[in-house]
């Protein structure tokens, strides 16, 4: 039996809520203790150049990168929003080796640039690769439909059926329509509805009102999921991380 520790998490750029003051190096210290093998994350700053202009302590790597090491080996970046002084997007770290890594463009209009972040990753005790996707859906109930249509396409012809995966981030999806689309058409299963029979509250990170982050699972057993939620997690995000355990044989 191999088993996996996943976190999903918005990191709001590494500030904590409304900005009020930068959080990347609590964050990076809280996100440790969870001891994730496969941390999916969204809302990852690449670089900045007028915060690193004027800010001391921000850091001098992309924030997946300062937050990765010495404890992720691997890590994946994609950028989906691009400015003229920086860029940010959906990250992947993992202790696991990453065969593979593509970020899929499925912006619906200019003002809002979002991405698929898809790898393969290499998991011991396991005969296949995991496909990985971290995602950050839209704001509008036509958006997510489309991006997540543009997620199963993908899957469907790069992911062969019955192929361990992992879908994991921010859908905004608080009418829970994620549900009908991917578990029907995907065959994966929402770890926090195997367990307790809905998606979890995860935003505000204070005392969380909306089900907007998700993890969905296909070759895996949830043994355990939790919501990381109130001090000191509300003093780093916006959003509270999910953790999953999940085991295979």
């Amino acid at each position: 039996m191999s088993s996996l520790r996943i976190c999903t998490y918005n990191i709001h750029k590494g500030f904590s809520q409304f900005n009020r003051r930068l959080s990347i190096h609590d964050l990076r210290e809280r996100l440790r203790l969870l001891g994730a093998d496969v941390v999916f994350l969204q809302e990852v700053q690449g670089m900045h150049l007028r915060h690193a202009h004027l800010r001391p302590d921000w850091p001098t790597q992309p924030q997946h990168e300062f937050l990765a090491r010495d404890v992720w080996q691997q890590t994946a970046y994609g950028g989906n929003a691009v400015y003229d002084h920086g860029h940010h997007g959906n990250a992947i770290l993992s202790r696991h080796p990453i065969l593979s890594q593509a970020n899929q463009d499925v912006s619906d209009h200019r003002f809002e640039s979002r991405g698929l972040l898809h790898c393969e990753i290499r998991v011991d005790g396991m005969r296949e690769p995991v496909h990985c996707v971290c995602v950050h859906l839209g704001l509008t109930a036509g958006s997510r439909r489309r991006q997540m249509a543009a997620l199963v396409k993908r899957l469907d012809e790069l992911a062969p059926a019955g192929a361990p995966l992992i879908i994991a981030g921010d859908f905004n999806d608080w009418r829970n329509h994620a549900d009908d689309c991917l578990t029907s058409q995907l065959g994966v299963t929402e770890a926090f509805v195997s367990i307790r029979g809905r998606p979890a509250r995860s935003f505000p990170s204070n005392l969380p009102v909306l089900r907007l982050d998700r993890i969905y699972v296909r070759g895996f057993s949830v043994d355990r999921a939790e919501v990381h939620y109130g001090l000191p997690w509300s003093q780093i995000s916006d959003h509270a991380p999910l953790t999953a355990q999940l085991s295979t044989h």
